[in-house]
């Protein structure tokens, strides 16, 4: 059974950090690409950033670009987003997601984990 869980959310003031972190389990995970997600209250959801199997290949929103870092541990089957200088427009409810760079039909959600930054 594959399961993908996020964990690091939480309250920060402006300008603080948080590292959040994705495990994955059940799945070869050095075959899957792994994107971060957000979904701010009452608009769409939205691309954060990614990073490629071999950690060779990882893109931001323009948005987070010099703010955030992904980077992943394969030896874990995790990945981790660094978020440094956060803003209250970073606000939202992250996800992870994992596609299999084998077949784009084989993806998989976590259920999330809540960042809020306000002062």
């Amino acid at each position: 059974q594959v399961q993908i869980v996020e964990s690091g959310g939480g309250l920060v003031q402006p300008g603080g950090s948080l590292r959040l972190a994705c495990a994955a389990s059940g799945l070869t995970f050095s075959a899957y690409l792994i994107t971060w997600h957000r979904h701010p209250l009452e608009k769409e959801r939205e691309f954060v950033a990614s990073i490629s199997p071999d950690k060779k290949t990882t893109e931001y929103r323009g948005g987070v670009l010099g703010r955030f870092t992904i980077s992943r541990d394969n030896t874990k089957s995790t990945v981790y987003l660094q978020m440094t200088g956060l803003k209250p427009e970073d606000t939202a409810v992250y996800y992870c997601q994992a596609t299999n760079t084998d077949n784009e039909l084989d993806v998989y959600w976590g259920q999330g984990t809540q960042v809020t930054v306000s002062s």
